[in-house]
Formats: C-alpha cells, sequence, structure tokens
C-alpha cells in the first residue's frame, strides 16, 4: 500500500486532516487509529452523551498505562507520585471524552505563537479557521461561523443547574458581570459555556462531525482502526512509510507522513523513530536519522486546584445525562505582564458521575495563561512502553501564586452569604488519585459511594465534620485561608492537570534551536515529514484546547493542499 498521505493518530486533529485532505480525489489518504472506531450507528452511549463523566473513566477509551508526575516541589517536602493521566485512545480522540468545550483563546495567544516563530498563525491567520469549524446556534456577527461542521451552543436558562446560576449571579455581585458570549469579545466574566453538540444533544467527535458516513464512502480514503504506530521508516533523511501493529500489522508507504497522535504520543513516536536529542536516542540503542534538542521539551499544561460544597437537594442536577461544565468564570490575576483573562474556572454543577458527585458542585480553576514547562522522554525504545512524562507544574512562582489567588477567590465566592441557602460546607478539592480511583465503576466502589453519599445527607450539623474527615482527610479552609505554609502546601501536593497537554514539538523559526516544525508542521532535519495536533502550540492558548487543535489541523490541511 503506498498512499499520498499517511496520518498516524485519529484524534482531534488526524480526523480533521482525513477528511479535508481526502476532499481532493487525486490524493490518496490513510489514517491510523490505536483505539476503536466511533461511528455513526456504533458510538457507545457514555461517547454519546452530553456529560462525558463515564466516558473518561472507560480505559477502553484512553491509554490506560499512561501516567504523569504533576506538580513540583523545590523543597522536595510534597512527595512526587505518579499517576494516571487520561488521554484518549479512540477515533476522535479527545473530541470523543472530553467536556466539549469549543472556546477559542484570547487573540493575544495567537500575537504571542507569531513572537515565538510561529509566522502566519496570529489572530486574523486563525480566526477564519475557527470560524470555518463551526456552526453556532446562539450568535451570529464577525466572530462566529454559520456552516461548519461542529455546532456550538450554551446551556439554556431552564436547563441550568440551580446551584451554577446562583454562582454566576453571586460572581456578578463581587464585580464580575454576567456575559453572554464567550466566544465574543475577549473580557473577564461569566459566561454559559459554549459547547460542542449535535442539534440532537449529543456530542460531536470529529470522528462523526467531519468523517461523516459520506466522507468514509469516498474511495481515496481508508481508515485503520485498532492498529499503532510503531516507528516511522526512512530512506535517509525521508520518511517514507511507517510501520503498524495491531489489528492490521503492516508496512505502510506514503509520500508524506503526518504524526498526529498527540502531545504525548507525537514526540514518542518521533523519539522512537530516531528524531529527538542525539544522545538520549543513542543510550537507547536508537539510530539517529536527525539530531533535535526539542522534541518532548516546552511541555504544557493547565495547572488546577478547586474549591467545592456539598449541595442541597434541591440544588442538586435533575437530569444525569446534562452537561456539567454549564458555566464558566474568566477573571485577571494582576500579575505584571500575565494577560487579561489568564484565570478560568469551571462552574460545575456536580462533581462527578456518581452518587457523591450528585451532592457536590464545585469551581474547578486553572491558570489559563501557565509559564511552568516540563518534558517527556522515552522510558524505553519499546513501543509498548509508554515515556515518562514529567508536567513539573508550578516550578515557574507565577503559576503558584495564581492557584492559591484562585483558591481563595473561590472560597470567598461559595461562602460568600448571597449563596446561602444554595450550598452547604465549602471545602478545597482536587482530582487527586484517590478521588479518581473511587470514581472508576464496580461493585466495591459503589457500596462506598452509596454509603458516603447516604451518611452526607443524614449527617445535619455533623456533615462538615464528616467531610473534613473523610473527603479533605483534616484539611479545611479556614485552616488553608489563615496559613500561607499550609496552602502553598495545598496546592503544591493537590495541583492537577486539565488534559490539555501541549507543545512538545512546536513549531518555530528554523534558527531556533528548540523549534521542532517550521510553521507548516514539517519537522526540521528530514523530509516528507510534518506534525499536526497539540503538539504544535509554542504557548498554551487561554482555552481548553480542543478547539485549537481543530483550528490547527484545519489550517495545516490547507498548507498541505496549497503545496506549502
Amino acid at each position: 500500500m503506498t498512499a499520498d498521505h499517511l496520518i498516524l493518530g485519529g484524534g482531534s486533529a488526524g480526523c480533521v486532516l482525513a477528511a479535508r485532505l481526502s476532499e481532493d480525489p487525486k490524493r490518496t489518504v490513510v489514517l491510523v487509529e490505536a483505539g476503536r472506531n466511533i461511528a455513526v450507528g456504533d458510538i457507545p452511549d457514555d461517547v454519546r452523551s452530553r456529560y462525558p463523566g463515564r466516558a473518561y473513566l472507560d480505559t477502553s477509551n484512553i491509554w490506560a498505562s499512561l501516567t504523569s508526575l504533576m506538580g513540583y516541589s523545590r523543597s522536595n517536602s510534597a512527595p512526587r507520585l505518579s499517576r494516571r493521566y487520561e488521554q484518549a485512545r479512540l477515533l476522535g480522540g479527545g473530541s470523543a471524552i472530553n467536556a466539549m468545550m469549543a472556546n477559542r483563546g484570547a487573540p493575544s495567544d495567537y500575537a504571542e505563537w507569531e513572537a515565538l516563530g510561529a509566522s502566519g498563525w496570529g489572530w486574523e491567520d486563525c480566526l477564519p479557521n475557527f470560524l470555518k469549524i463551526e456552526t453556532d446556534r446562539d450568535f451570529k456577527g464577525p466572530l462566529h461561523g454559520t456552516d461548519g461542521p461542529l455546532t456550538i451552543r450554551r446551556i439554556a436558562d431552564d436547563k441550568i443547574s440551580p446551584f451554577v446560576d446562583r454562582v454566576m449571579k453571586t460572581l456578578e455581585k463581587r464585580g464580575h458581570p454576567i456575559r453572554p458570549d464567550q466566544n465574543g469579545a475577549w473580557e473577564d466574566g461569566a459566561f454559559h459555556g459554549a459547547i460542542a453538540v449535535s442539534d440532537t444533544g449529543e456530542r460531536l467527535p470529529t470522528s462523526l462531525a467531519y468523517l461523516t458516513p459520506e466522507v468514509r464512502r469516498r474511495p481515496n480514503l481508508r481508515i485503520i482502526t485498532d492498529s499503532t504506530a510503531t516507528r516511522i521508516l526512512f530512506d535517509g533523511i525521508r520518511a517514507v512509510g511507517a510501520e503498524i501493529t495491531g489489528g492490521t500489522p503492516d508496512t505502510i508507504a506514503a509520500h508524506e507522513i503526518i504524526v498526529a497522535s498527540g502531545a504525548i504520543h507525537s514526540p514518542a513516536l518521533l523519539l522512537r523513530s530516531g528524531i529527538g536529542p542525539g544522545a538520549d536516542l543513542t543510550a537507547l540503542g536508537i539510530p539517529v536519522i536527525a539530531s533535535c534538542s526539542g522534541i518532548g521539551r516546552n511541555l504544557m499544561e493547565h495547572p488546577s486546584i478547586a474549591v467545592a460544597a456539598y449541595l442541597p437537594p434541591s440544588m442538586r442536577v435533575r437530569d444525569r445525562a446534562e452537561h456539567h461544565e454549564q458555566a464558566v468564570w474568566r477573571f485577571s490575576s494582576g500579575l505584571q505582564d500575565a494577560p487579561r483573562g489568564d484565570m478560568h474556572a469551571a462552574i460545575l454543577s456536580r462533581a462527578g458521575w456518581h452518587s457523591v458527585g450528585l451532592r457536590m458542585g464545585s469551581l474547578f480553576f486553572w491558570v489559563n495563561k501557565s509559564y511552568s514547562r516540563g518534558f517527556l522522554k522515552l522510558a524505553s525504545a519499546d513501543p509498548l512502553v509508554e515515556p515518562d512524562v514529567d508536567f513539573r507544574m508550578l516550578t515557574d512562582e507565577r503559576d503558584l501564586e495564581r492557584l492559591k489567588l484562585a483558591l481563595r477567590m473561590g472560597a470567598q465566592a461559595l461562602s460568600d452569604p448571597h449563596m446561602d441557602g444554595y450550598r452547604g460546607t465549602v471545602f478545597p478539592s482536587s482530582y487527586s488519585p484517590r478521588v479518581a480511583k473511587v470514581a472508576v465503576p464496580g461493585a466495591w466502589n459503589a457500596l462506598q459511594r452509596g454509603a458516603l453519599s447516604a451518611m452526607l445527607d443524614l449527617a445535619g450539623p455533623l456533615r462538615a465534620a464528616l467531610i473534613h474527615s473523610a473527603v479533605t482527610l483534616g484539611t479545611t479552609l479556614d485552616g488553608l485561608l489563615n496559613d500561607d505554609i499550609a496552602l502553598t502546601e495545598f496546592v503544591r501536593r493537590h495541583v492537577g492537570g486539565t488534559w490539555h497537554p501541549s507543545g512538545t514539538c512546536r513549531m518555530g523559526s528554523p534558527d531556533d534551536p528548540m523549534a521542532v516544525t517550521s510553521p507548516a508542521g514539517l519537522v526540521y532535519g528530514v523530509e516528507g515529514l510534518r506534525v499536526c495536533d497539540a503538539s504544535l502550540m509554542p504557548s498554551i492558548p487561554c482555552a481548553n484546547t480542543n478547539m485549537p487543535t481543530i483550528m490547527i489541523a484545519e489550517r495545516i490541511a490547507h498548507f498541505i493542499r496549497s503545496g506549502q
């Protein structure tokens, strides 16, 4: 088999590439995805649902053995424990299991990309591609698309959780105005979150929105699932194909290879194929095709922490299929040199899919413009061994101080008297390994969750003590807010991510030794090889990264079709 374009990875970006490149009947396109197929008529209920709380816990949807290190403490007082890091492994990638948030980031994000060497990626260049993606059902005008494959909408007023509605009104009283359009002018405030769901209220992964039945019938497009690319093949410095294992073991030849496996697995595949820091590759016995210092470096995430509250029965969601991230709070930290809107909070109607989660609402904060950088490297040349991933969150003190600020602001908002009657005990929270473990479906976990749920409802005046003993393990908000050392330690120990890895094969100018690709995604030092996914991002945008990743794929597809 020889194709014009071999796309390795069928995630948010890969599906877009396959659809756009195969529009030209003269091009043959092969898309290879490690996970299972997701198509019209063949989509599991948990993936179809607009509530994603079960989809990303299902180990059949993710790289189940992938783990990462999150926070970092110079004092080594906080133990660095590796935890599972959920990354999608099915056709549609993150768009098939994520929270479906459809935001783009700030115009200044893309000006920053240009300043970092990604010429041609300014806001004026990227906006037309954002518009091409979407059909916005709520807003029109120069900032909204009208005929794209993804339908964008906001939760209706009659569907919003009473807890989320009250939080928004409380924030407005505290000086954070409620604004109508998260994807309008870049402003601080509280917004109903924009999400990508179909007109029937179901998830729209790129494997459905772009790879429609009509597209899949194209004779010049072949989609291979349950098959993993283990190595890119070279003739000298020209990429000529890839080794594939799994459901379809094969060697596939192509005139151009496009790696679209995500910010964790794209750099891992390049490293296994002999592109990366020469000394590291040699130490693993991997022949060096091209020495490139930047591959696996510049690893970015949005560091997160949360403040939660017990919800009285009347404040809980009635429709368990309803999306939980119903509103967002964008605000500015005031940190010197940080852009406006450098902080974000998801206002969650529930903290999990299960009975305990239904009893808790939360403000899930993240640093929208983070400065800490991590790295990944191969643990082994064996393609079955996941890479070592170290986000090194909070190595930049600016990220630490802003998460501490967020926790304080969240505590003040949820404890505001305007919230009386809409929430019970307020407490610090995080998506810790303990929380993730208890959330996994199973009989024993269900028994534990059921018992705790019943006790929470029956505890009455003892509820705060129960929460602080069984949930927070002795940590209280008052204790943190009155002791800066304790607050610092809590944030360092419990910082998490937002499943937005990016930057590990970043675009840049050819004279930048840490740049991996050109602004068109062409890998420096070799021929016939591109990257197209979130790993191209020179800096992390102030957004959930799915829409920027789809935008990148639209733009790279245009570059390819125009001969760039």
